[in-house]
């Protein structure tokens, strides 16, 4: 990856950066690897994640700016955060969202999965999010700066012209990441495959977010 370094100040944004952000990707990503069809729109409404661990092979993440359509069709840029995994082990994972039903009433649209011994498995997979908490997030083989256009180590496509349009942001690649009791808010989710093991999906009254 292409970086720009400041001598023990790149120390310092590991410490500030590293522990708050992970575990997503953008749709602008995706499309460019051809995980979401181009008319593919985002609402205005994020969701939950959760997850009691994440093991990912192939790390990147980096800044870039979604377009969100609202209830009125109004387009909105939303910055996010982008991560990227060629492979991901998630365990104890959680998705939910509020179904606002008009007269019906609110509910909570909530996907449980990986949850009786058998995680979930994913690949090319990309979230694209706005906050993440983890109680542990441990990165080896980590490279952090200003994104030049150049990733090696995650699911992202280098020589792609869509991906040299977050140069400037900033970046970070890394052969693996670990992280641990995972929250995310985030606003879109694709991979090549994901697999879930003992999958749930319950749709109920009122809110019953994932937390």
């Amino acid at each position: 990856m292409s970086q720009t370094f400041g001598k023990t100040r790149w120390k310092r944004f590991a410490v500030v950066m590293v522990p708050t952000l992970a575990a997503t990707a953008a749709v602008g990503v995706s499309i460019a690897q051809g995980a979401l069809a181009a008319s593919f729109a985002l609402s205005g409404a994020s969701f939950k994640v959760e997850a009691g661990s994440l093991h990912g092979d192939g790390f990147s993440q980096y800044g870039t700016v979604d377009t969100v359509v609202n209830g009125s069709g109004t387009k909105a840029p939303l910055p996010v955060a982008v991560s990227g995994f060629n492979s991901a082990t998630i365990t104890n994972l959680c998705q939910s969202v509020d179904v606002p039903l008009g007269p019906l009433g609110d509910f909570t649209l909530r996907i449980t999965a990986g949850d009786a011994g058998t995680p979930v498995q994913a690949s090319k997979l990309f979230i694209d999010m706005t906050d993440l908490k983890a109680d542990t997030a441990t990165f080896n083989n980590i490279n952090i700066g200003v994104a030049g256009g150049a990733i090696s180590k995650g699911p992202v496509d280098s020589t792609s012209a869509a991906q040299q349009g977050f140069a400037g942001s900033f970046g970070q690649e890394a052969d693996s990441a670990d992280l641990t009791n995972v929250k995310q808010t985030a606003w879109a989710t694709s991979a090549g495959t994901f697999a879930l093991a003992n999958m749930h999906l319950n749709l109920s009254s009122g809110s019953n977010p994932c937390f």
